[in-house]
């Protein structure tokens, strides 16, 4: 087993974040289902209440089929100012114990108190008191993951949720990695699980067993990833001034589309998405780019520069159309789309308008397991 002893990482997840603020402020919500997002045809889950969850309902799902699926769900609309003021005050809560913080989202983020501002020794304590601080001063409940790498304490705290509180000591990290389900692993999507599973590949131990040469033929740099999680190796820093730089989605079709309707259709999908995305993150960009993959594998990407932010629906929708029709996929079906939006790094660019930017890429067959 290699790791770092002496690092002391706490990854804190608030529990149905959105959600829980809205029972917070509205006690008539309390103890009912209820759904985060836009109540419209095409509208999406931002984030549904656990008594939703039973039923089903999850992020990022269609609003029409969570309401199918949970006859009596109250959708909510979203009101993100509020919850990027409450994730302001839940960070003010980790800077009492270290300034080494990575914020994930709004809801979620590492801490690295090896050497923290009370001097407290166990990590397990620091991640007790902030619970409890949350819980006293904001009225909501988080779950904390304690270990001594990323990988690690991001799984802990998926185990007892809500209101969970779990530590992976070094000494039972291994055994704990080998029982752990697939599934349950960090960067390990619906389509890379199923890649696994085609490998034999169930649970911890069976991806330790795999050799890393094959790991790295089959899903290419994330092999190695996987082969040192398999592990329990995860050297990365908590990283404090870490700035995402871009904010995406793409979707591969089970059949590939040609017909301009269907592909507008999942276009706007694609779009709400990423709204979505966007509101979670608290992200900010002025550059959307469409990604365009065709059945033979060939690759474009088309991007337009705005002098304004890109968040709302209706100022992404518009561009995203343009972007479509400048693709010509009359006789070239498309496999894939993918939008993003990308952060304007130099004021040069950022009163750049309507600038495009059309790239060919040779084909080379991404990872099938990438989610």
């Amino acid at each position: 087993m290699h790791c770092f002893m002496e690092r002391k990482i706490i990854h804190i997840d608030m529990d149905a974040f959105f959600a829980s603020v809205e029972q917070r402020d509205n006690p008539q919500l309390c103890g009912k289902p209820i759904a985060i997002g836009a109540d419209v045809k095409r509208g999406v889950v931002a984030t549904a209440s656990y008594e939703a969850r039973p039923f089903g309902v999850h992020s990022a799902m269609s609003m029409q089929l969570a309401k199918r699926l949970c006859p009596h769900l109250i959708v909510v609309p979203g009101r993100y100012q509020v919850y990027k003021e409450v994730s302001r005050q839940m960070h003010a809560i980790f800077h009492e114990y270290t300034d080494i913080v990575e914020p994930i989202s709004l809801d979620e983020a590492f801490l690295d108190v090896t050497v923290n501002k009370p001097g407290i020794e166990l990590a397990v304590d620091i991640a007790r008191e902030i619970k409890t601080k949350i819980k006293e001063r904001l009225n909501l409940t988080a779950s904390a993951g304690v270990s001594y790498n990323k990988f690690l304490a991001k799984i802990a705290s998926d185990q007892r949720k809500p209101d969970g509180l779990c530590t992976i000591h070094p000494s039972r990290a291994q055994d704990f990695i080998d029982k752990l389900r697939i599934e349950k692993f960090w960067l390990v999507g619906p389509k890379t699980a199923e890649t696994m599973h085609k490998m034999g590949i169930f649970t911890g131990a069976d991806l330790r067993a795999v050799s890393l040469k094959h790991l790295i033929d089959v899903f290419g740099k994330m092999g190695p990833v996987f082969y040192n999680f398999a592990r329990g190796i995860d050297d990365r820093p908590v990283v404090v001034d870490w700035e995402r730089k871009s904010m995406g989605c793409e979707h591969t079709f089970e059949q590939d589309l040609k017909n301009p309707v269907e592909v507008k259709a999942r276009l706007m999908n694609a779009v709400d998405e990423l709204v979505r995305r966007l509101e979670k993150y608290d992200f900010e960009g002025r550059t959307l780019t469409l990604k365009v993959k065709f059945h033979d594998f060939r690759q474009i990407t088309r991007s337009i520069t705005q002098d304004k932010i890109l968040k709302a629906k209706s100022d992404i929708l518009p561009l995203a159309k343009q972007l479509i029709d400048q693709v010509d996929y009359s006789q070239h079906p498309i496999r894939l789309l993918g939008l993003s939006v990308t952060r304007t790094l130099s004021q040069e660019d950022q009163s750049i308008h309507d600038k495009w930017i059309e790239l060919e890429i040779p084909f080379k067959e991404e990872l099938r397991g990438k989610s």
